[in-house]
């Protein structure tokens, strides 16, 4: 085989996973990672709480994929050649063992992102990759075969370039890509908590979580069910997140103004939780509502929504009005908030956006427009929910750029 020089554009997870798989299969190419800043691998540190929550332990990848806003068709492909499978397998095989959390996440059994970070510059150094920091590219073009580099540092030549440049919140950071002829699907965010700055709850009740909830948007059909966490500025909790990203051009485009609807004793319905508060109030009739705490609630939250439904906590079950039940209900199942605004999830920003799909071969990862051009991670517009989805699908499409540049 020709000994191929190739070149990585940015030292993230995508971009160091994509050049030591190159590495790995063909120890003969030359590959070089050039990255613009002076920090390597900086998403991978502070993932998790720097835990770095390398992937999820879902094995099916009809049901992984569904854990993807945007790319899951595309990634049905990608997952059937690299899956979670092969990410527990590859980082076991290369020193890092990976343990799994009640929730499905999965981190190093060292619970220290310093763990991956270290594999992967070991096994850069192993494989001769050279690492170049602070090298900005400023142009890539394609004559006779071969691409031109233009960079902050000098002006280098590859038969093959794999463009993981990661996920930016403004498109003017994706001209590279522009300028060689891909289209650009505008960035706006992904994951976010929700602000209810006029609502009672945040003020009242902060801190407070319900195990089994169900969040979604009032005159939409997107709603999703699991912890909800109420913030001192709002709503998160993975219920919260998974909705952010699946309703992201919802929440962009109604300026993240919105009304809210919690469905606090999922997965119970109206009627359903009719006959079991009735059957609460004929069981403990002579009790004050409020030191009765229903459906395994928060005592907290349980008297907020009694006091927000108008239950007269001086008089007993037996004395509470029909018409008070079925607003109780009401708010236990349809409790409604307004959002204004949205705050980042930690210090984790996921944006969705980034290059247009339909100019991607998923089979290789490569451009559809100018041969020889890889893509990789967070630059595709391809986004997950929190919980290590957004790392996978960066393993995944970085082995299928590796696997199929050392093929050709």
């Amino acid at each position: 085989m020709t000994k191929k020089n190739i070149i990585v554009i940015g030292g993230g997870a995508a971009g160091f996973f994509a050049a030591i798989n190159i590495a790995i299969k063909q120890p003969g190419y030359t590959i070089s990672i050039l990255e613009k800043t002076n920090k390597l691998l900086s998403k991978v540190k502070v993932s998790g709480g720097g835990r770095c929550n390398v992937t999820h332990h879902c094995f099916d990848n009809s049901e992984l994929v569904k854990n993807y806003p945007r790319g899951n068709k595309e990634l049905i492909q990608v997952f059937s050649k690299f899956n979670v499978n092969d990410t527990i397998a590859w980082f076991d095989e290369n020193g890092v063992k990976l343990k799994t959390e009640e929730d499905g996440r999965m981190f190093p059994v060292t619970d220290n992102s310093q763990s991956i970070i270290d594999c992967f510059m070991r096994l850069a150094k192993h494989y001769e990759i050279d690492v170049v920091t602070q090298c900005e590219v400023f142009s890539i073009k394609k004559s006779g075969g071969v691409f031109n580099l233009k960079t902050s540092k000098a002006e280098l030549n590859a038969d093959a370039v794999v463009c993981s440049i990661g996920g930016h919140n403004k498109s003017d950071a994706y001209f590279l890509i522009k300028n060689i002829g891909h289209t650009i699907i505008d960035p706006i965010p992904s994951l976010f908590t929700i602000n209810l700055p006029g609502e009672a709850i945040k003020k009242d009740l902060q801190g407070i979580s319900v195990q089994q909830a169900e969040v979604r948007i009032q005159n939409s059909k997107l709603k999703y069910n699991g912890p909800v966490l109420i913030t001192h500025w709002g709503l998160s909790g993975p219920a919260v997140l998974k909705l952010s990203a699946f309703a992201a051009k919802q929440f962009f485009e109604s300026n993240y103004n919105a009304v809210i609807l919690v469905n606090w004793v999922y997965p119970l319905t109206i009627n359903e939780t009719e006959d079991e508060l009735k059957q609460l109030q004929k069981q403990k009739h002579r009790a004050l509502p409020y030191t009765m705490p229903g459906f395994d609630l928060p005592k907290r939250l349980w008297e907020h929504l009694c006091s927000a439904a108008g239950i007269d906590n001086t008089k007993p079950w037996a004395e509470i009005s029909n018409k008070n039940i079925i607003s109780l209900c009401e708010k236990l199942c349809n409790s409604a908030y307004k959002m204004e605004g949205k705050t980042t999830f930690k210090e984790e920003f996921v944006s969705c956006g980034g290059i247009h799909l339909k100019e991607i071969d998923f089979k290789t990862m490569q451009s559809k427009l100018v041969p020889g051009l890889y893509f990789c991670g967070e630059v595709l517009n391809i986004d997950g929910i929190t919980g290590g989805f957004n790392f996978q699908s960066a393993w995944s499409t970085a082995w299928a750029c590796a696997d199929a540049l050392t093929k050709g």
